[in-house]
């Protein structure tokens, strides 16, 4: 059993607080330069709710959801809007999102479960819709503590979207830590496009 839920439910205060403390936006302005003003965007894996309010200050219209109930109430709390509490397979749209930010959200699943859920991504997407994903880089999966991960390379996260050819790859980047005071390691992006 994937125990990451149950872990942002018990630190919920904590890494709402931990989030905050990353104050750079270049992977979010990267995302929004790929779509129109007033696009409407989906940040799944929301958290604390820093990147939806990040959008919604540049005139996005934003739906935030998170699998962790107590890490929406905390951020509805601070968005003063409703956060919609779902896990990462109940997504279950057609065409309805222009963009879905998924950052640093989806490598919290199995690498099998990620293959499922990729077509349901691709087909909340509207055509053309952008898709931003970033993972840990590194090989392989496994439990840091209560939490999972699936770790990401160039090679492991080409063969993974050579499954899914209306997907297109229009960015791919490395960049280093964002959390001052914590153990350095690296994060892998992309940018794709729902053709």
């Amino acid at each position: 059993m994937n125990t990451t839920i149950e872990y942002f439910n018990e630190k919920a205060e904590k890494c709402f607080a931990d989030a905050f403390t990353i104050t750079e936006h270049t992977n979010q302005d990267t995302f929004l330069s790929y779509l129109k003003p007033g696009s409407h965007i989906l940040d799944f894996g929301c958290g604390s709710g820093r990147d939806t309010a990040y959008f919604i200050s540049k005139g996005y219209t934003v739906t935030p959801a998170d699998g962790a109930e107590n890490m929406c109430r905390l951020a509805s709390e601070y968005l003063h809007m409703p956060v919609k509490c779902m896990e990462f397979n109940e997504l279950n749209e057609t065409e309805t999102y222009d963009g879905i930010f998924a950052s640093a959200s989806i490598m919290h699943i199995e690498y099998e479960k990620l293959r499922e859920l990729f077509p349901k991504m691709i087909r909340a997407l509207k055509h053309g819709g952008i898709l931003y994903v970033s993972f840990k880089y590194g090989e392989g999966e496994g439990y840091l503590g209560k939490r999972f991960y699936t770790y990401m390379n160039e090679e492991r996260l080409h063969a993974l979207l050579k499954e899914y050819p209306e997907l297109e790859t229009v960015q791919e980047w490395i960049f280093g830590n964002e959390h001052p005071g914590q153990p350095d390691f690296r994060w892998i992006s992309a940018i794709l496009t729902r053709k």
